[in-house]
């Protein structure tokens, strides 16, 4: 599923970092990888040509640095300099090598404008239609990314929820992981004005039996692609982000993988919302299926 991937760095340490976690994966996954830098050019046409010259080099540099990495890990990558702005470099190039999937850290170096790589994460994840692997900050070792035990797949019931399942199977086939189906239950958002004075028990009730059908189905179409995936199911009730957030902690989750847009509910609030939530909360790895990609 994964045979071109796309690895955007800016020399922070979690661009490093996402690298690690990119390269591993396209080892075992035997793909195709390209790594990038991206040379903003300064808005003001005094900036001497010393100083472009200097940044160039840096760029280099960085890219030389990942393609050690990419040795050690027992890859070969192509590298490639690249100018503009960032999040629009990375997206053309991505379409131009045919990616189908951007590994990046959620967290960089300041650019000529402050701009954080955090952001242009964001912005990418906003403007491509494949999925992006967001990597958040912490150590590199050099067991960083070679292994998946135990992967989170959360769901609201939507579709495009329920079109992360192929991703979520097809990391947990390659690593031999043990994939958990989730669904939130928040009584309290649910309920909306009438939940100031309490809700019935009987409404929990239906509450926790869709979410038990929902992940119920989505665990059906997980086996449909592979009839022995290792499979286990959980209802929470919480707080969408929070719900996450505790059941990768409780259940030393290795990844995520999520949507970026699901089902309204009363309150409005989308599944994307909660995915960009989860971004800025969980410290392990999460994989962003957007609302575009086609779906196995």
């Amino acid at each position: 599923m994964f045979d071109r991937i796309l690895i955007p760095i800016d020399g922070s340490d979690c661009a490093k970092r996402a690298a690690k976690y990119g390269l591993e994966l396209g080892n075992t996954c035997g793909s195709t990888v390209t790594v990038v830098y991206v040379v903003e050019r300064s808005r003001f046409r005094r900036v001497d040509a010393e100083a472009q010259a200097e940044r160039e080099e840096q760029a280099t540099d960085y890219l030389d640095e990942i393609e050690a990495m990419a040795d050690d890990v027992g890859i070969s990558v192509d590298t490639t300099r690249l100018e503009g702005k960032p999040h629009e470099a990375i997206a053309e190039h991505a379409t131009e090598i045919d990616a189908n999937l951007i590994v990046m850290g959620r967290r960089g170096r300041s650019g000529l404008s402050g701009q954080l790589l955090g952001s242009v994460t964001d912005r990418v994840l906003r403007t491509v239609t494949v999925p992006v692997y967001a990597v958040s900050d912490g150590e590199i070792s050099d067991e960083t990314g070679e292994a998946y035990n135990r992967i989170l797949l959360p769901t609201d019931g939507s579709e495009n929820a329920e079109n992360a399942t192929p991703y979520a199977v097809s990391v947990a086939q390659q690593y031999d992981a043990t994939l958990h189906v989730l669904n939130v239950v928040d009584v309290q958002m649910e309920g909306g004005l009438f939940s100031a004075g309490g809700v019935s028990k009987e409404f929990i009730e239906r509450l926790e039996e869709r979410g038990t059908e929902t992940v119920e189905r989505v665990a059906e179409r997980a086996r449909g692609i592979d009839s022995e995936i290792n499979l286990e199911t959980a209802i929470v009730r919480d707080a969408p982000t929070a719900g996450v957030r505790e059941y990768v902690n409780d259940e030393d989750i290795d990844l995520v993988v999520m949507a970026s847009r699901g089902e309204a509910n009363l309150r409005g609030q989308l599944l994307g919302s909660v995915t960009d939530t989860v971004l800025s909360v969980v410290d392990v790895p999460v994989l962003v299926v957007t609302k575009t990609v086609e779906t196995a």
